[in-house]
């Protein structure tokens, strides 16, 4: 089994970790693979350690978030010769399945020929970007892959429902869990890319409030403004002022990270999907208060795995009770865990998109041969 993975971004991101938590499992099972992805980033390091090629796809850099018209009319010029460079790759590897994942690269993927398998990560902003996915779906007969049913309900008047699945994210058991003492100032964090989506100007706000009924209570927010405009972070950090928030950056040790709160929060917007550090927290112990956004009630039953809120208002109440309440607290993160061992355990999700390749490999009747 040959498999041709795309990625339209070299920086990392929680898109991008599935893709590298899918090439150890593309490695056991003896398949090979060739990955594509633009610029230079710390993801092209990453996939040489799984010691697979890479090679520098011709586009970007994207950025997340709102596009302008000139990243708009830069993504189009480059289309075409994103597309001549996919069909020679295709054509150079012969791959039983072209893997991709990331919307911006559907269009030019599209007629690669060959199976087509896209992962997707989040519902698209705006009708001509869907439009235009869209097309590329039905052009090329693609499989989806949604990390949720709230998102992969949005492809389905595209490729079909017969051609669309859900298959909700997973990850390893991480070397450590809770560690916090109960005698210790309670901690509150956030954790991801700071970015509107994520939510932490909400945070700062919920923040505020605990504070004041809490004063003892310290604040932290893990992340960088990572494929996203800093100006976001400006704002957080001004609205942040003289609260006892602290900015630790980027961190790739969240299990650590997570070690060290008594909660997270979790005030995403609706253009989040199912936020892997919902997950990570589920598997370290920590609980969760959540905004009901996108794919998040999948996740999380309220009362039972987490709580869920409607905002920072309501987050911050949630969040004291569970702060004054070390039972619930801790029945709500033991409930939390038993269903990361349940349902979204890294070898059952590896195990389901592999299987879901090979079945498109096969029931796809004109795999690519390498070029004479």
């Amino acid at each position: 089994m040959r498999v041709l993975a795309l990625d339209q971004f070299s920086e990392l991101g929680g898109g991008q970790q599935c893709l590298l938590d899918l090439l150890p499992a593309i490695r056991a099972r003896g398949w090979q693979a060739l990955v594509g992805v633009p610029g230079d980033g710390p993801m092209v390091a990453r996939i040489r350690e799984c010691e697979f090629e890479t090679v520098k796809l011709e586009c970007g850099p994207y950025a997340c978030g709102r596009k302008t018209l000139s990243d708009a009319a830069r993504f189009l010029a480059q289309t075409p010769r994103l597309a001549r460079q996919i069909r020679e790759l295709a054509e150079r590897f012969a791959p039983d399945v072209i893997y991709v994942n990331g919307p911006r690269l559907l269009p030019a993927a599209a007629g690669a020929g060959g199976a087509l398998v896209y992962h997707a990560h989040r519902i698209l902003p705006g009708r001509g970007v869907r439009a235009v996915c869209g097309w590329a779906l039905r052009r090329s007969r693609a499989r989806v892959i949604g990390v949720c049913r709230y998102v992969a309900d949005s492809w389905v008047r595209f490729a079909g429902a017969d051609r669309v699945s859900v298959i909700y994210n997973g990850l390893s058991a991480p070397e450590r869990t809770k560690s916090r003492k109960r005698t210790s100032a309670p901690r509150v964090g956030c954790i991801g890319r700071i970015a509107p989506e994520k939510g932490q100007l909400e945070f700062v706000e919920a923040a505020r409030t605990i504070a004041q009924a809490m004063p003892d209570c310290r604040f932290v927010v893990h992340g960088a403004a990572v494929l996203a405009d800093p100006g976001y972070e400006a704002a957080v950090k001004t609205a942040a002022d003289g609260l006892p928030i602290e900015f630790a950056g980027w961190t790739a040790d969240v299990p650590g990270a997570l070690a060290d709160l008594d909660l997270l929060l979790v005030p995403s917007d609706r253009n989040e999907a199912t936020p892997r550090v919902i997950l990570e927290a589920f598997a370290a112990g920590t609980p969760v208060v959540a905004f009901p956004s996108g794919g998040i009630p999948e996740m999380i039953e309220n009362g039972l795995t987490g709580l869920l809120v409607k905002d920072a208002s309501e987050m911050a109440t949630a969040a004291l009770g569970l702060l004054r309440e070390a039972v619930r607290r801790d029945a709500v993160a033991a409930a939390a865990r038993e269903v990361w061992q349940n349902r979204f355990t890294l070898e059952k999700w590896q195990n389901s998109v592999l299987d879901l390749l090979a079945t498109n490999e096969t029931a796809s009747s004109h795999k690519l041969r390498p070029a004479s």
